[in-house]
């Protein structure tokens, strides 16, 4: 079987990896470039250096590969999801910056229609929830104070379009929009598109993650491009978990945990979202998601006070205890299952006695406490979980994932790889280039580490999270001042 260039463009970089048959990792490549934070809650990336930073750690993972010609069959991506840009579909010129999922700013499309009570009505057709966060207010926000020209899409149909000039995107992508109903998936929905006011826009054809969309020269060989996927169901996908249950984590810029529901998409009450996991093989699933906005990112911003040199030191400097220190990680606003976006993060109970070491690890528990609330309320919803399956930079850190274990008490296994996401995407990338190959022959193969296992008491995990869930929603009921309308 041919080997596949994978790349994971995301928030805070860009890699690019060569992976083999059984899901091995032969070479790669990354480029690192942090969003702008603007005033009013804006998050922006320049189009143009996520588009360089592609073929630049494409063509390196390929050379540092050092395969024969004809070795690599296709090139995958794996995108972030909600992060949406205005381009010109003739020229593939960005007409916009890139407004990233963290971005706030289209609180001014989804409040107004909130008060007209869309939000019920589109959490039960989209399984999503009316919040900036995905990509149908981002797009409407786009049209209402950048640009009326050109197209508005998520950032992997113009990555796609520079490459091949396909104009496509996938079912994961789309599912990440509120444009798509959960009955059907695979379409854009006429009704939602003209709630946002999105009706006659050209959108892209919505394609499955097994599909082969166009071929490409951008990286040096000519190249099928196909293995189209969000990055979080592309690491659900890398994780094994294909069965319903199975759940992971990705510690990224945010966390994200997804528990996967099969072939029948599962609403949730309690304020997580549904949505299409990936369609491969014609068969689409489907998984439940909480998310954590802040979590590598809550590290850099320590690191940013002088508080920590990097996420690399917090394992040295975190002290055994956090001293009583709570942290709440709502820097850029509360995700689920608060959905607030002007939420502001909070430590509290500092004293004399505090040093840095124990607001560190406030940090870190922090971060994990907002993961295990997530976990707590998908079992509250009937779903067993039984082990945790974590990714992410994050993720080396010893310490977060013992409080991830101890908090959840389930084990925690860390993945074998580092690439989770990108591996993902050549998984899907594997299936279009054999078409006699089987899904579950298709996942990496190999043996994990050994799980983490919880050392609290259950007891004792239960009064944390209760003590946590209290913070958190004393941060979710605080008065806030409206993010100011930015043009």
């Amino acid at each position: 079987m041919q080997h596949v260039l994978a790349v994971d463009q995301g928030t805070s970089g860009t890699k690019a990896v060569v992976v083999d048959a059984s899901g091995a990792v032969l070479s790669s490549a990354e480029v690192a470039h942090a969003p702008r934070h603007l005033p009013g809650g804006g998050v922006e990336h320049d189009p143009e250096q996520l588009w360089d930073a592609v073929v630049a750690t494409g063509r390196r993972a390929l050379a540092a590969a050092g395969l024969p010609v004809g070795a690599v069959g296709a090139v995958a991506l794996a995108n972030q999801g909600e992060t949406v840009l205005a381009w010109d579909r003739d020229t593939g010129r960005p007409l916009s910056q890139a407004v990233v999922w963290q971005d706030r700013r289209a609180v001014t499309v989804t409040d107004p229609l909130r008060a007209q009570g869309y939000a019920e009505p589109l959490a039960r057709r989209t399984g999503l929830v009316l919040d900036p966060y995905f990509s149908a207010p981002k797009l409407r926000w786009l049209r209402d104070h950048v640009t009326s020209e050109g197209v508005v899409t998520t950032t992997d149909a113009w990555l796609v379009h520079r490459m091949c000039g396909a104009f496509v995107t996938d079912v994961s992508t789309a599912g990440r929009s509120l444009l798509t109903a959960l009955e059907d998936p695979t379409r854009w929905d006429a009704d939602l598109l003209a709630t946002f006011g999105l009706a006659d826009e050209p959108v892209p054809a919505i394609v499955a993650g097994d599909d082969v969309v166009g071929a490409t020269d951008v990286f040096g060989p000519t190249l099928a491009v196909t293995g189209l996927v969000v990055d979080q169901q592309a690491a659900l996908l890398a994780q094994g978990c294909w069965e319903a249950g199975t759940a992971k984590c990705t510690f990224g810029t945010g966390a994200f945990l997804l528990v996967q529901t099969g072939t029948t998409p599962v609403l949730s009450p309690g304020g997580l979202t549904t949505s299409a996991a990936w369609r491969l093989r014609d068969e689409t699933r489907f998984c439940v998601d909480g998310q954590v906005y802040t979590a590598a990112s809550a590290v850099d911003w320590l690191a940013g006070l002088g508080v920590l040199g990097s996420a690399a030191e917090i394992d040295a400097v975190a002290a055994p205890d956090a001293g009583g220190v709570q942290f709440v990680p709502a820097l850029t606003g509360l995700a689920a299952p608060w959905w607030q976006p002007d939420a502001a993060a909070s430590l509290t109970g500092l004293r004399l006695g505090t040093g840095r070491a124990e607001v560190v690890r406030a940090v870190v528990e922090g971060v994990a406490a907002s993961v295990a609330h997530l976990l707590a309320v998908v079992r509250a919803e009937g779903t067993e979980v039984r082990s945790l399956r974590v990714d992410g930079g994050l993720t080396r850190s010893d310490v977060l994932v013992q409080a991830l274990a101890d908090r959840t008490q389930v084990p925690v296994e860390r993945h074998r790889s580092e690439h989770t996401t990108a591996v993902g995407a050549a998984v899907a990338a594997h299936l279009a280039l054999d078409p006699d190959l089987t899904p579950a022959a298709a996942l990496p193969q190999g043996d994990s580490p050994s799980p983490v296992l919880p050392r609290w008491s259950p007891e004792r995990a239960e009064a944390e999270g209760a003590r946590w869930s209290a913070a958190a929603q004393a941060v979710a009921d605080a008065p806030t001042t409206p993010t100011p309308e930015v043009r």
